[in-house]
């Protein structure tokens, strides 16, 4: 049974993230949604390796009411039906509501481990924003961050590497299986 995963953030690190003013937004609609170049390949790499795939993502956008839950679930099914994804666990609150999903919470990587028998420790998760990053320090997972530059805050704690793209974040993990 396959006790691992890589919980991969969606806007920035499987599609595009449109980035106004330093700061990362979602794509607005399906037609929008553009996965990023070597996603496709990077995952394939970590599904032969046996590690689960496993989306986990804050669209505050829907708690806003700036954009349906049905758009982000369409959103979703496209990356499903092109990428080696095993699951999708979504948070839609907003900040205010200070629910235990929204990440940095461990809401959705402990729903995770507890739907699949994770080894949390044997994680990993790759994100572009600090709320990835300090997510997976609060549940024991390596966090990967791929860094953009963005005008926002720094992680609480330094990520276990800093990449410029899911395909080098991938290259890492499964080189880290080596050593």
């Amino acid at each position: 049974m396959v006790n691992r995963a890589v919980f991969l953030d969606r806007d920035g690190v499987l599609n595009r993230a449109a980035v106004h003013d330093g700061k990362p937004y979602s794509p607005a609609s399906v037609e929008e949604l553009e996965v990023l170049p070597g996603v496709a390949e990077a995952l394939a790499d970590l599904k032969t390796a046996g590690f689960l795939l496993l989306v986990v993502t804050n669209q505050p956008n829907v708690g806003n009411g700036i954009q349906s839950r049905e758009v982000v679930e369409a959103m979703h099914a496209k990356l499903r039906a092109t990428l080696p994804l095993d699951n999708v666990f979504v948070c839609y609150h907003i900040d205010a509501d200070a629910c235990d999903c929204r990440k940095p919470a461990p809401g959705l990587l402990e729903q995770a481990a507890a739907l699949y028998g994770l080894d949390l420790a044997s994680c990993y998760i790759v994100g572009d924003r600090w709320r990835d990053v300090d997510a997976g320090h609060r549940v024991g997972c390596q966090a990967i961050l791929i860094d953009y530059g963005y005008q926002d805050r720094a992680p609480e704690k330094e990520p276990a590497a800093r990449v410029r793209s899911l395909r080098e974040a991938a290259d890492w993990i499964l080189g880290a299986l080596i050593i």
